[in-house]
C-alpha cells in the first residue's frame, strides 16, 4: 500500500541536477520531512531539516538501516537498488552485525599510515597528469577527478599496479554506461577484479586492505569479504570523485581561492570544507526505514517506508548565515553520514586523499583555469550525488624536458614523518609482484 501524499516533488532529471537548491526551496515548505520521487514510480520521504535528521541518524531503536522489506515492493530492474538494496556489509545491517562488519573497516584503516596514503596519492596524480600535461587542456572530472580514486584503491587493496586501468575502466563503465548491455558489462568486469582480487590475497597476504580483511578476529565469510570490498570500493569511489571535482570547480571560478593558489590564503581544505556544507559529494542517502508506525516531526511515517536524509538541504537550511560563500570553518555540516552509527568509517583517509589530489594538481599545473564558466557546467542527474559530468580546463602544457619541478621529476611533494607505527607501512615492497 502507498501511504505518501501523491504530491512527489521528483528528485531526479535535469532540473533537479540543474536546481536541486530551489528544490530544496519547495520541500522546505512541507516543513521538516517532505514527500519526494527518487525514481519513476518510487517514492520516498527526504529530511531536509538539520534537527530532524539527527535525531534519525541516532535512533536506533525506531529506525533500520535494513532494506529488505521495502525493497520487496520494487520491480527487480529498479535503477535504484544497485544503491539501496541489501546486502551483508556495514550499510545494510543493525545491532550486532553492522558493528561486526563496521569493526573490519574501521580496524583496516586505522593501519594505514597517513604518509604512505599522501604518497600514493601523489604517485596516482602524478600518473594521470602525465597523460595530459602536454595537450594544455584536461577535463577533470574523466581524466583525474574520477579515476584517481580507483588507482589509489588499487593499491591500498594490494593489487599490482597494472590492475588499476581494469578497476578504472570497470567502475566507469557503470557509472558512464549508455544502456544496461554496458552497464552489465561493466558490473561483471568489477566482479571479476574483486575475484582476482580476493584469489591473489588468498595465496599472498601483504600489508594492504584486502589482507587485514581477511585476517580480522571477526572471522569474514568468503561472501562476507567481497561484500565488505564492494562496499569501500564503491562507497569510498563516487564521494571522493564528487568531493575533488566540486572542490576544484569552486576553486577554479572564485577568486577568492584561484587568486591565493600560491599564496595560500585560501587552500584545498578551505574548499572541500565549503563543498561538503554547501554542496556535498552525496546530497541526499542514509536511506532508514521505520520499524513501526511512527509519527516523525509532525509526519506520520508508516514501518518500512523509505527515509532518506538530504545532507545537502539540512546544511543549508535557513540559519542565519550566506549559503553561498566560503566558510573556511566549513560549518556544521552532516557530509560522509553526519552521526550516529552509521558515519563514514573512513572519513579521514577521503579526506586526505582529496585534499592531497588538488594539491598535487594546482602545484604541478598552476595556472589552471576552466574553459566553461561554472553556472554553466553540466551535472550528471541522479537522486543521491552531486556530480559534475565534466570539468573541462586549461593550462600551460607542461612537457617531460621542461626544466623545474615537473609529474615527469617529482617523485612525492611528501616528508616522511618519524617513526611512530609499531605497523608496517604500506610500501610498494608489502604487496605482489608490480605492486601498487
Amino acid at each position: 500500500m502507498n501511504y505518501y501524499t501523491p504530491d512527489l516533488v521528483p528528485l531526479h532529471g535535469p532540473d533537479y541536477a540543474a536546481d536541486p537548491h530551489a528544490v530544496y526551496a519547495r520541500l522546505r515548505q512541507y516543513g521538516p520531512i517532505a514527500p519526494v520521487e527518487i525514481s519513476p514510480g518510487v517514492p520516498a520521504y527526504l529530511i531536509t531539516d538539520y534537527q530532524a535528521a539527527l535525531d534519525l541518524l541516532k535512533d536506533t531503536d525506531t529506525w533500520s538501516k535494513d532494506p529488505r522489506i521495502w525493497q520487496a515492493t520494487l520491480p527487480v530492474d529498479s535503477p535504484v537498488l544497485p544503491m539501496m538494496q541489501w546486502r551483508p556489509n556495514a550499510l545494510f545491517n543493525d545491532g550486532d552485525v553492522h558493528d561486526r562488519y563496521r569493526s573490519v573497516i574501521t580496524d583496516s584503516f586505522s593501519l594505514v599510515e597517513p604518509h604512505h596514503l599522501r604518497h600514493q596519492v601523489a604517485q596516482a596524480a602524478d600518473q594521470l597528469i602525465r597523460e595530459f600535461a602536454a595537450t594544455g587542456e584536461a577535463d577533470l572530472v574523466t581524466q583525474y577527478a574520477r579515476p584517481l580514486p580507483l588507482v589509489v584503491f588499487n593499491a591500498l587493496f594490494g593489487m599490482p599496479d597494472h590492475y588499476s586501468p581494469r578497476l578504472v575502466a570497470a567502475l566507469a563503465g557503470m557509472f558512464d554506461s549508455a544502456g544496461p548491455e554496458e552497464a552489465t558489462k561493466a558490473n561483471a568486469d568489477f566482479e571479476q577484479y574483486v575475484m582476482e582480487l580476493v584469489a591473489l590475497k588468498h595465496g599472498q597476504r601483504g600489508h594492504d586492505l584486502t589482507s587485514w580483511f581477511m585476517d580480522h578476529p571477526a572471522g569474514l565469510s568468503p561472501e562476507e569479504l567481497v561484500h565488505q570490498i564492494v562496499l569501500t570500493m564503491a562507497a569510498g569511489h563516487e564521494p571522493t570523485t564528487n568531493l575533488i571535482s566540486n572542490a576544484l570547480s569552486r576553486m577554479l571560478s572564485n577568486p577568492d581561492y584561484y587568486s591565493t593558489l600560491s599564496s595560500g590564503s585560501l587552500t584545498a581544505r578551505d574548499a572541500i570544507n565549503d563543498v561538503l556544507r554547501s554542496e556535498p559529494p552525496m546530497a541526499n542517502y542514509s536511506a532508514h526505514f521505520p520499524r513501526f508506525n511512527v509519527r516523525f516531526h509532525g509526519t506520520w511515517i508508516h514501518a518500512n517506508q523509505l527515509v532518506l536524509v538530504s545532507y545537502a538541504a539540512a546544511n543549508t537550511a535557513p540559519d542565519g548565515l550566506p549559503t553561498d560563500s566560503s566558510r573556511t570553518d566549513g560549518g556544521a555540516h552532516l557530509a560522509f553520514g553526519g552521526a550516529g552509527p552509521h558515519v563514514c568509517p573512513a572519513k579521514q583517509p577521503a579526506l586526505l586523499i582529496a585534499t592531497a589530489a588538488i594539491e598535487r594538481l594546482t602545484s604541478h599545473l598552476c595556472d589552471l583555469e576552466l574553459t566553461t564558466p561554472r553556472d554553466q557546467l553540466s551535472w550528471r542527474p541522479g537522486p543521491f550525488h552531486r556530480a559534475l559530468a565534466h570539468l573541462p580546463a586549461r593550462f600551460t602544457p607542461v612537457t617531460p624536458d621542461q626544466a623545474g619541478v615537473t609529474p615527469w621529476t617529482s617523485p612525492s611533494s611528501s616528508t616522511r614523518p618519524e617513526a611512530t607505527s609499531r605497523q608496517k607501512p604500506l610500501t610498494s615492497e608489502s604487496t605482489a609482484p608490480h605492486p601498487a
